[in-house]
């Protein structure tokens, strides 16, 4: 790959991934809730399904995507009722923790999955690879060392685009110390969350 290539795909992921949208937003919405210290599965997990919706998009295999349609359908909706359910956890979850505690964390397999379903049952994501990559590369002649690059050139624009959001929702995390700003984040949190699955069930 052309490094001129390899910054243009940066430059254009760094915009896209960074602006707020359905994962964004279900990623903060967890930070703002729970706390930064369980929520790398979920972070893994996002990762994971970008580099997956890319590696398709390289390797012309959207086919695949039309051909295991009712596949990903399902994938995307069971994302959607999860992330609905955490907006519900959220909502109602008591504010009367003690200092230095904190609410019953989910398991890192239950958080793995969250990510991959946000991640997978988006498909704006997989429209955005394709729509890029032929404009700034010939696809038709990627190697598997050019798929390696843009791989990792994803996996470090991400990477420092999520961790920016983390630690941007882990210090407002920290203003909040009364039972009244606790509740208000929390409904707040759960009303981002449940936006975040309508967004991707209006996909």
């Amino acid at each position: 790959m052309h490094l001129a290539s390899l910054l243009i795909f940066a430059a254009a992921l760094f915009v896209a991934a960074g602006s707020p949208g359905p994962s964004i937003a279900a990623l903060v919405a967890r930070v703002i809730s729970k706390g930064f210290r369980d929520v790398f599965p979920f972070l893994l997990a996002m990762w994971i399904g970008e580099a997956i919706w890319l590696s398709l998009a390289v390797f012309g295999l959207a086919v695949v995507a039309q051909t295991f349609h009712y596949a990903f359908v399902v994938v995307k909706w069971v994302g959607v009722a999860y992330l609905a359910y955490l907006a519900f956890k959220m909502w109602t979850a008591p504010v009367e923790a003690k200092e230095g505690e904190m609410p019953r964390e989910d398991s890192a397999l239950k958080l793995f999955f969250a990510g991959m379903a946000v991640t997978l049952g988006n498909p704006k994501i997989m429209m955005f690879y394709l729509a890029l990559l032929p404009t700034i590369i010939d696809l038709a002649s990627v190697s598997v060392i050019g798929w390696v690059e843009l791989t990792l050139t994803m996996a470090i624009v991400l990477v420092v685009i999520d961790l920016a959001w983390v630690l941007a929702a882990s210090q407002a995390r920290r203003l909040l110390k009364s039972k009244r700003a606790m509740k208000i984040a929390n409904r707040v949190s759960a009303t981002t969350m449940a936006g975040a699955a309508a967004a991707i069930a209006a996909r």
